[in-house]
Formats: structure tokens, sequence, C-alpha cells
């Protein structure tokens, strides 16, 4: 396919760098970006870091490449619901935009705080958009006497870094045994613990909160044990949702898990078979993997949006034979506390972790994370010279732990990595 009409539904990066692969690869017809955003595609990493600090300007974290790219947008207008029978996406304007392809890329958002009145106190605020983190970062301007995170997932942890490097004091609170633990496990998630309280943050953990409460603004957290926390600002870090809402009656497989889509992008209908017009990538996906036996996984890493994004373009334009199952490696990493913490592979299933570079102690090492005699991730902190050796390993599924005997490498000692069960997830 050269010409027609191609529509990406979601102005972000999975979206921007799809459209980007398809002029790449030859792509002459009409292309156009419809995003709920006012702004165009910006950079979502620093939003919890430098943003909140005041180093970089909201307005200053746009993609490169944006200006270049030869398309048509649509901002601040939201995809209200697909046709597709018709090749029709319907947006909340009126607007109905007819296409011969279609990428969707609606990625995610924040979730919310569960009881309404309570989100709408003032003071209650969520990390996701640039609007977000705009709001957040003049809510700490304004220097609250304390700070309230709730949830020590990736954001909150981040965000917590990003507010006690601002002198304010921060509590919090998340129900596991451990921060990123459910990323993690308790026993990597445990070194962070320490790391986090010796930065001065206050940490709950095994604590959850069940309200909020204030007359018009935010005061203070009510435990499920019955005691409080004053707190005049709370970031609701609870994970994300996928955007998939607006998809409810068009026939396609789709949840507040993901869009399933196949091995090449193409999203699934309610009876498992693929559209061959419609393809999703980004956070919004969910596709088989076939390093993980071809398990449905759904990924809110940016690399994993910039690859996607490029292999459904790619897909769209030569053909699902063509360019095979996308098989890209999950990989992320997270910045916090002086710690540089890089991710490859995917811990979940995981019966084992062993240090096998530096050590805790030292406050550099690499764990590698194994499943029934296999390795399946690994994750370094402050040791990212290290981690490409173990690409090759997880890829294969080499025994577990996949490399001994080498430099700075203490004698392995395989033990539970305490992640929650996938049931308790």
């Amino acid at each position: 396919m050269r010409d027609g009409t191609i529509v990406v539904a979601g102005a972000s990066l999975a979206g921007l760098r799809g459209a980007e692969a398809l002029r790449a690869h030859g792509f002459a017809g009409r292309l156009i970006l419809v995003g709920d955003e006012p702004h165009l595609a910006y950079d979502r990493p620093p939003l919890s870091k430098h943003v909140l600090t005041g180093e970089v300007a909201p307005g200053a974290t746009t993609l490169p490449g944006v200006g270049a790219l030869e398309a048509e947008w649509r901002l601040g207008v939201k995809a209200l619901g697909l046709d597709r029978a018709g090749r029709t996406l319907l947006l909340a304007d009126g607007e109905r935009l007819a296409f011969d392809r279609l990428l969707i890329a609606t990625g995610a958002r924040a979730r919310p705080w569960p009881a309404p009145e309570e989100a709408r106190l003032s003071g209650v605020h969520t990390l996701r958009s640039r609007d977000d983190a705009a709001s957040l970062a003049a809510g700490l301007a304004a220097r609250p006497r304390r700070v309230l995170i709730l949830g020590a997932g990736f954001i909150g942890c981040e965000a917590a870094s990003s507010i006690r490097a601002l002198g304010l004091p921060v509590t919090v609170v998340d129900p596991e045994p451990a921060p990123l633990a459910q990323a993690l496990g308790s026993v990597i998630g445990g070194f962070v613990a320490g790391r986090m309280e010796a930065a001065g943050v206050d940490v709950r953990l095994g604590a959850r909160v069940t309200h909020l409460e204030g007359d018009r603004a935010v005061r203070r957290a009510r435990l499920a044990d019955g005691g409080t926390i004053e707190a005049d600002l709370v970031v609701v870090a609870l994970g994300a949702v996928r955007n998939t809402g607006w998809l409810a009656g068009a026939g396609l497989r789709a949840d507040e898990g993901g869009l399933s889509s196949d091995g090449a992008c193409r999203a699934l209908d309610e009876a498992g078979r693929p559209d061959e017009a419609i393809f999703a990538a980004g956070d919004v996906a969910r596709f088989p993997h076939p390093l993980y036996g071809h398990r449905p996984v759904a990924l809110e890493h940016w690399g994993n949006a910039v690859a996607q994004g490029a292999h459904a373009a790619r897909a769209m334009l030569h053909g699902a034979d063509a360019v095979g199952a996308y098989a890209e490696l999950p990989a992320f990493w997270s910045s916090q506390f002086g710690l540089n913490i890089k991710s490859l592979g995917l811990t979940e299933g995981a019966d084992a972790v062993a240090i096998v570079q530096g050590s805790p102690r030292a406050g550099r090492f690499l764990a590698v994370y194994g499943r029934a005699g296999r390795t399946i991730a690994a994750v370094s902190v402050n040791a990212g010279r290290w981690l490409p050796a173990y690409e090759g390993p997880i890829r294969d599924g080499a025994p577990f732990p996949p490399i001994t005997g080498g430099a700075d490498q203490p004698d392995p000692e395989p033990v539970p990595p305490g992640l929650p069960s996938r049931e308790a997830a």
C-alpha cells in the first residue's frame, strides 16, 4: 500500500513514530493523526522527574521530529467510536474520518482515585499527561506542608524522588511489602526502600488508604487500620488504564487491559480474527510475545512504543507475512534517589532471582530472574554496562543463572524474588 488514507488514533509517541515510519517506508497518501490532548506529541519520562523539579518546563518536552512530519493533525479532540464496516473513525466534534488503514495508539490514562468526590478535592493529583505534570509542579511550588503519594510503583517512586529533591516532606503508602514489588519483587524493592528512607521519605508499606478527607481541599488520608496521615497535596499513582472505552460496540477484543492484536499488530475481533485494516501499537496494544510462550502482554515502555509503532507501520504497508511477528525484547529504565535502574525482559512469573554482578552493599549490582531453570529477565542498578551481556541469554532462555565466573561476580545464591502472584496482582 502506497496511497489512500491512513488515520492514526493517538498522537503521542507510538502514533508519532508509527506515522514517521509510514512516510519513511514510502507511504505517499493522506496521513491524519488524531489526539485527545491539545499538545503535539511530547516525551513522558521527564514529567515525573525534571518537570516536577522545575528543571524543564512542561512545554519543552515536545518530541523531536514532530514539525517535519508531513501529516494532518486533529488535536484536542477525542476518538468517540469506530465504524469498522464503514472504515470510519468517529470524533467527539462530529467529524467522521474515512480510512483505508487505521493505527490505534490511544495509549493509557492514569488510574484515578476510586471515589470521584474525593478525587475532586483541591490538592489531589494524578501524573500521566503534560497538563498533569504542570498542575502538580504548580502545587509543589506552593510548598505544601506534606505530600502523600499513593502507590510505590515507578511513577510514585520517581515522583517521591523529585519531590524530596525540592526539600518537601513526602510519605509514600503502598499495600505491597516493598516499593516496585509488582515489577521487580520485594528483594530488589527492599533495596530501593532503603534508599527512599535514607533520602528522608516516610515509607508506609503493607498499608492501604481508604479515604481522602477535606472540605474543599484535601487535608488528610484515612488508612484501613483507622490511622490518618495529614497531607495537603496527594499524588495518586495507582497505575494506568488503557484507553479502549471508545471502542465499545466496534466488535474488537478490547477492555481495560488493552486492545488485543496478533504478532503483526493487527487488531483482533471478538472471535480472535485479525482485521486487515486496523492495527494497534504502544501502551494500548496487548499482543502475544514469542519470547514468553506467546502470552498476551501489554507494555507501558518508551522503547516498546517506538518499536511497535514502526512495526505496525511496516505491516500496514507490506503485509503481515512480510514483517513477521513483533518480538522486541521488553526494556525500560528509571531514575530515582540516585539510582539508575534498567531492565531487560519480563520478570512476571519468575521463581528465582540472583545477584550476579556487584552487590547491593556497594550500591551497584545486576540481578537476573529465572523461571523453571531458564533466564527470563535482568535488572541493573547503577550497573548498566553489564546489562547488554544478558540480552542473548534472555532471548535464548539460557539456563539460570546464565553467566558465572566473570569479574566482579559473587557466587550466585538464587532466592525467591518476592513477586506478587498474578492472581494477587
